[in-house]
């Protein structure tokens, strides 16, 4: 709107060329049809295709479960994403899209902010959000490519402060030095290389501070024969880590109906606080869909999960 109104008032200010988005319009329907093109399979053997390929799809793969993290944590009802759902659905997506000439594509939290701030509640807002910006491309093209790119970056920049806002780095600090230093490590890895690189240092520097520690089993839990209304009891082991916690979230997932779940932390020395992130949030708001009753038993003070 106000490009617009320099192009009246002020044309020296005003934003052109690179500078703005820049969709493809089709004058007729036939311009439509030719904007989808089948693949070249001739370059299949070429092996700088694979590499570029095999590139996309990692640093895609972890940008959307980087994504699944932070729409959950938005989430005000903190449920869970299943990342192995949304991988199988961006892969099939993503093959798709090449057959018919499109890009890459991944989750963008972006989409989920706009969504979760819209008071979207189901899965159905993702569908309803695709097909609106379908809508939008193929009908007024026009009136997209005036945007500038200048505004798509404010609103990432706004997104991205909200997600790693002084508050964040507070709390990891207080989290302890185990938390800490691959955060703060991941965090300028991923601002001075790139994504990729920035998330691999921190894992690395992750398993290096517990190694050790994950020698034991996570918890003790025997999920057989549980039907609703029985007790399930979740023994935690000595030490609890990051790597545990995709595990744990598979386990709260499946929890039955109407249950009284029961965790034990009584031979617990350490917990990863992305853990206790998980174990607080499930026993906050994940629990209340299931109607499921939790217990926090034996944890000590230092890992107190207060509810809110």
């Amino acid at each position: 709107m106000i490009n617009e109104l320099f192009c009246i008032f002020s044309p020296s200010l005003v934003i052109t060329g690179n500078h703005l988005v820049k969709l493809p319009v089709a004058a007729s329907f036939s311009d439509f049809k030719g904007q989808f093109t089948l693949p070249d399979f001739s370059a299949i053997s070429n092996p700088a295709i694979w590499i570029t390929a095999l590139t996309i799809s990692v640093v895609a793969s972890i940008e959307t479960l980087l994504c699944i993290e932070a729409g959950d944590k938005l989430d005000p009802y903190k449920r869970f994403s299943s990342g192995n759902t949304e991988l199988k659905a961006q892969g099939i997506g993503n093959i798709i899209a090449g057959l018919i000439g499109g890009i890459p594509m991944t989750s963008v939290i972006v989409r989920t902010t706009a969504n979760i701030n819209a008071g979207a509640r189901t899965k159905f807002s993702a569908i309803f959000h695709g097909l609106l910006l379908l809508l939008t491309v193929i009908l007024i093209p026009n009136l997209l490519n005036k945007i500038p790119m200048a505004t798509l970056a404010a609103i990432l920049l706004m997104i991205g402060f909200k997600l790693s806002s002084p508050k964040v780095f507070k709390r990891m600090w207080h989290a302890g030095k185990f938390q800490f230093v691959p955060f703060i490590a991941t965090v300028i890895g991923v601002v001075s290389l790139d994504l990729l690189k920035g998330v691999g240092i921190g894992l690395v520097m992750s398993i290096l501070f517990i190694l050790r520690g994950n020698m034991k089993f996570a918890y003790f839990f025997n999920k057989e024969k549980h039907k609703d209304g029985e007790d399930v009891i979740i023994d935690l082991a000595q030490e609890v880590s990051f790597l545990n916690k995709a595990a744990l979230k598979q386990t709260l997932a499946h929890l039955p109906h109407n249950s009284t779940v029961i965790i034990s932390a009584k031979n617990t020395v350490y917990i990863d606080y992305d853990v206790l992130e998980l174990i607080r949030d499930f026993s906050n708001y994940g629990s209340k869909e299931k109607n499921i009753n939790v217990m926090l038993k034996d944890f000590k003070k230092v890992y107190q999960i207060e509810n809110t």
